[in-house]
């Protein structure tokens, strides 16, 4: 593992959790340029896409020796990654984004009940999923295409607790070191990422890369897509590779936590939004989560 993925390793995992979210939601903010030009399932394909770009520049994982296994494992990733994506972005033009959240965090929640080593990793991920849920604001209110929403975010929670069960196998691979003389070792987390996120951008393509076409006319828009993809897809996804190699499936889905959170503290800081008393009784209950999950988080 190279010295610029190292260096996270020294820090806590929620740190490196907020750092994640704190970019993922400055993706968010650049990509609100983007819909009103692009539908959003072309905006996610997008963001994968560009992303993919960008770590294969960086990462370029050729140089690894990569087994049959090794690609198998970073494919099917990248596939589930795409597609969380993609139907997350499809359910919240339909669905109040606090709802798609919640519903969303179900899959998370699966994986910490079925992986979960112990009582407290349990009522861990229980006190996070209430606190998603106070945080997320969630709203009952359902429009005429709430059930094709639903559907989406359905699909987005499977894929998300793929992503993490996945994401561990690709995390941790075969490389623990750095490559050697002529890519002799595996590849590492990262280098993984650009296959994983390459394989999802090109099985995607087919059905999204046509309405993409606007953006290679417009050198703005190009310049936007690069900042999202970089903010919210490369950073966060590289730091969730770090992470993955050093807590439980569990801890991890318990971490997820602090993204919503993430965005609630962000409002009061960035914006001067003072939030409800709701919002800060799911702040206390997911910090109470990641202190019950710091055992794991070391």
């Amino acid at each position: 593992m190279t010295a610029d993925v190292r260096a996270g390793r020294g820090l806590p995992a929620p740190v490196l959790f907020l750092g994640s979210g704190l970019t993922q939601y400055l993706g968010a903010a650049l990509a609100v340029g983007l819909f009103a030009v692009l539908t959003a399932p072309t905006v996610a394909w997008l963001r994968i896409a560009v992303s993919a770009l960008v770590l294969l520049a960086w990462r370029r994982p050729w140089r690894f020796r990569w087994t049959r296994a090794d690609l198998l494992a970073s494919a099917l990733f990248g596939v589930v990654l795409a597609a969380m994506n993609v139907a997350f972005y499809v359910a919240i033009e339909v669905l109040p984004l606090g709802t798609a959240v919640a519903v969303e965090f179900a899959g998370p929640v699966a994986v910490a009940a079925l992986t979960g080593r112990s009582v407290r990793e349990r009522v861990a991920i229980a006190v996070a999923a209430a606190g998603v849920v106070l945080l997320a604001g969630v709203s009952l209110d359902a429009g005429p295409d709430a059930g094709r929403g639903l559907v989406a975010i359905g699909v987005s929670a499977v894929c998300w607790a793929g992503y993490i069960l996945l994401g561990r196998r690709v995390a941790h691979g075969r490389a623990d070191g750095d490559a050697g003389a002529g890519g002799a070792d595996g590849p590492d987390g990262v280098s993984s990422l650009a296959v994983a996120m390459t394989v999802g951008a090109l099985v995607f393509a087919p059905f999204l890369a046509a309405p993409a076409a606007p953006v290679l006319r417009d050198p703005h828009l190009l310049l936007l897509v690069v900042g999202i993809a970089v903010f919210s897809s490369v950073v966060p996804y590289a730091i969730e590779q770090v992470v993955l190699r050093r807590v439980t499936a569990a801890t991890f889905a318990v971490l997820l936590a602090m993204l919503p959170a993430t965005a609630a503290v962000t409002g009061v800081v960035v914006l001067r939004q003072l939030p409800t008393w709701g919002e800060v009784a799911g702040l206390a209950l997911v910090s109470v989560a990641i202190v019950l999950s710091a055992r794991r988080t070391g």
